[in-house]
């Protein structure tokens, strides 16, 4: 696909860096201490827009834009459309929920107007680790894609895989994948990369910490070289290294919100507990009025907190990876539509969920590094909104703690609680639970055509399998929910 560039000078500190697809006079430059050095050129990049107006943008993506509420770009929307639209590499940082999705997905799109593919050979892909992130990056995308008359094919572990390859052998211009189905799909002879124009890399350094970098390298190694290449990430660190330096070429790095993730609009609390009372303030907690999401480190904690919640009078459903992908897409539609109250969740919900109105979520468990905090607090103050991300921290803990806050750029404000006083009131709206135990229908538990087994949890982090798993999955057809933000990240 044609690139089109531009030349001239860049700020900042730079020092001379060869490898890979690098230009020969690239330079790189760093944008916080634990991060590696990033490799740009010289190549300046296109000024910024204030109006989706200004870009060349279809007038049927625009009117879809309209109807979908989205007038104003997000920064990292503003500062890299015109740049990927332009055909540039694009390696952009921005916390999570500051409008990647967009930021990526509508130049895919206008860059694939009024294309058709082939069957088995899609156009456009995009490379991301989770199955509910995929998810939801094809409902964020589905408006515009059907203004374009695009079709898009969701390709994730968890459900049939029949239905997916179907989807595939009628032909979909833009594939959105996690890297174990999109394998298994290609062995079976019903895909092909070597169409592809675009590739999107979505949450990359996740993929490289769930220890799927082999399958991701091995899926661009498929792709057509010089093509155009979009990597976007909450955080950008030495596990993408490989990625930026062998598949980008002469990249635009924007970063939005260097602290990925503290921002203004999201408090951080450190709650310093006692052993015997986390479990009642937890509890507490989760009795408040409003939505909340509650993490903790495995799947078994998760379901006995929320088997407890629901005996107290608490409307509480877990989601983990030891459940079927159509129970989790359940549990997830009830937390969304207010059924469910409180979301327990281990690592597979850090990413690639959003809810509206979700003011507030716990970390019962600490979680295991920085990153892993950043993104569980990001299901919070999306797209502009308040939020507040609470931490139960037991007296062993606190040093931990304390140097993961360091890591993340963050300055918490911190209070010793106990359950029923004032303190844990104010800072989460905590009350006692009414002591009426609710029942909830359990979710189906579809099995999986090719197994005939649930969806598997990646053993020892409670993370999910995602895209690795063997089980098997749908190609998503839905429109956004009506609960998703008009301007989705």
């Amino acid at each position: 696909m044609n690139r089109t560039r531009r030349t001239g000078g860049s700020s900042g500190r730079v020092r001379a860096h060869k490898s890979g697809r690098q230009n020969p006079r690239a330079r790189t430059t760093t944008t916080r201490p634990q991060e590696f050095t990033l490799p740009v050129t010289l190549t300046e990049p296109l000024p910024a827009v204030a109006t989706f107006a200004e870009l060349e943008l279809p007038a049927r993506l625009l009117t879809a834009l309209a109807a979908e509420g989205v007038t104003v770009p997000f920064p990292i929307q503003a500062a890299t459309l015109p740049n990927a639209l332009a055909g540039r590499d694009v390696l952009g940082r921005g916390r999570t929920g500051s409008g990647k999705t967009l930021a990526f997905g509508l130049p895919v799109l206008a860059r694939l107007n009024g294309r058709r593919a082939e069957p088995r050979q899609p156009l456009a892909l995009v490379l991301v680790p989770t199955r509910e992130l995929a998810q939801q990056v094809t409902d964020a995308l589905t408006p515009y894609a059907r203004a374009l008359r695009l079709r898009l094919a969701t390709v994730v572990g968890g459900m049939a895989i029949g239905r997916q390859a179907t989807a595939l052998r009628g032909g979909a211009e833009v594939v959105v994948a996690t890297p174990g189905r999109l394998k298994d799909l290609i062995e079976r002879g019903d895909c092909r990369l070597d169409q592809i124009g675009i590739t999107v890399l979505d949450e990359a350094d996740q993929m490289a910490d769930m220890g799927f970098m082999p399958q991701v390298t091995a899926l661009l190694d498929q792709v057509a070289p010089g093509g155009q290449r979009l990597l976007f990430s909450a955080t950008l660190d030495r596990n993408i290294d490989l990625l930026v330096r062998r598949y980008l070429h002469d990249p635009v790095v924007h970063s939005v919100d260097p602290s990925a993730g503290a921002v203004s609009t999201m408090e951080h609390h450190l709650l310093h507990v006692q052993d015997a009372d986390k479990h009642t303030t937890a509890t507490e907690i989760a009795a408040r009025d409003g939505r909340v999401i509650m993490f903790l480190d495995t799947k078994h904690a998760a379901d006995r907190l929320a088997k407890h919640l629901l005996s107290v009078g608490v409307r509480a459903s877990a989601l983990h990876g030891g459940k079927s992908q159509p129970q989790r897409n359940k549990t997830l539609a009830r937390f969304k539509d207010g059924e469910v109250t409180v979301l327990v969740a281990t690592n597979v919900a850090a990413r690639g969920i959003h809810v509206d109105d979700l003011d507030l979520v716990v970390n019962v468990d600490p979680p295991g590094d920085h990153k892993d905090y950043l993104h569980r607090g990001g299901r919070t103050a999306r797209a502009g909104e308040s939020g507040t991300v609470v931490t139960l921290v037991l007296p062993h803990q606190r040093r931990a703690m304390d140097r993961l806050m360091a890591d993340a750029g963050i300055t918490p404000r911190s209070a010793r609680v106990r359950p029923g006083e004032a303190e844990l009131h104010r800072i989460t709206g905590a009350r006692t639970p009414s002591g009426v135990p609710v029942t909830l229908t359990p979710p189906p538990a579809e099995q999986s055509e090719r197994t005939g087994a649930p969806g598997r949890g990646r053993r020892g982090r409670g993370t999910g399998r995602s895209g690795n798993g063997r089980s098997t999955t749908t190609r998503s057809r839905r429109s956004a929910p009506r609960n998703t933000p008009r301007n989705t990240p």
